[in-house]
């Protein structure tokens, strides 16, 4: 992968993993059959990530208006095809009409347009975001929060949840990998409670009662490699 030029870049801030274990079998319908499920102690995970995404660029071209910086929350899980780990998106909810547009041409990925917040005050965060695109389901969330200022040493699960260098994706009837490089991640905690989530409507309701496992990272330089079928 290293040696592919890579095709876009962007940074990533403040960037919030809130974390479910979850059975196998409630996720097994969403997925392609081509991905086989990734567990960690025999339990498959539901990631909720948001940040913003900041000097989004195509290689040798100049930013382009109204992508340069927006924020996004997604929805995923971890898959494998053979022996390759990574990521599988249920939705991503972005602010920028054209990001999504763009990045959901002819279905190549879930990206849905929402309105989303994030504010900080007295060092407490907000995220707030709904998705108000035609025809699709208006899920959204909003959670309050505090990073904590000392950085951690992740643990086996923590870079399991997090370390994930590729996404699949299934437009009509063909598997693509999107491989991304940036460096590991460097993690914190976080307190902070969710005042409403209804992500990922599909799953049992008493899943999202529950607490989740939570970290914060301040900014990550990201790089995609155009996409390769399976």
């Amino acid at each position: 992968m290293a040696a592919r030029p890579w095709l876009m870049k962007q940074e990533w801030k403040d960037v919030v993993f809130l974390h479910w274990p979850v059975k196998p079998e409630w996720l097994r319908r969403f997925v392609p059959d081509e991905l086989e499920i990734d567990l960690y102690d025999d339990q498959a995970w539901l990631g909720v990530v948001f940040f913003q995404a900041k000097a989004t660029r195509p290689r040798f071209l100049p930013p382009v208006p109204g992508t340069r910086s927006f924020l996004e929350l997604n929805v995923r899980t971890y898959v494998k095809y053979g022996d390759r780990k990574g990521v599988y998106f249920f939705s991503l909810d972005a602010n920028s009409l054209l990001a999504v547009k763009a990045a959901s041409y002819r279905g190549f990925l879930p990206y849905r347009y929402a309105e989303i917040s994030m504010t900080k005050k007295a060092g407490k965060w907000r995220f707030s975001s709904r998705r108000i695109e035609a025809g699709r389901f208006p899920e959204s969330f909003d959670m309050s929060y505090k990073p904590a200022s000392t950085a951690i040493a992740s643990s086996p699960v923590e870079q399991w949840l997090t370390e994930r260098y590729c996404l699949w994706t299934k437009p009509g009837d063909r598997l693509y990998r999107v491989d991304i490089a940036h460096s590991p991640w460097t993690l914190h905690y976080l307190k902070g409670h969710i005042n409403q989530n209804t992500m990922a409507s599909y799953l049992p309701v008493s899943l999202h009662r529950q607490q989740p496992m939570a970290h914060y990272s301040r900014k990550q330089k990201v790089y995609f490699y155009a996409p390769v079928k399976e």
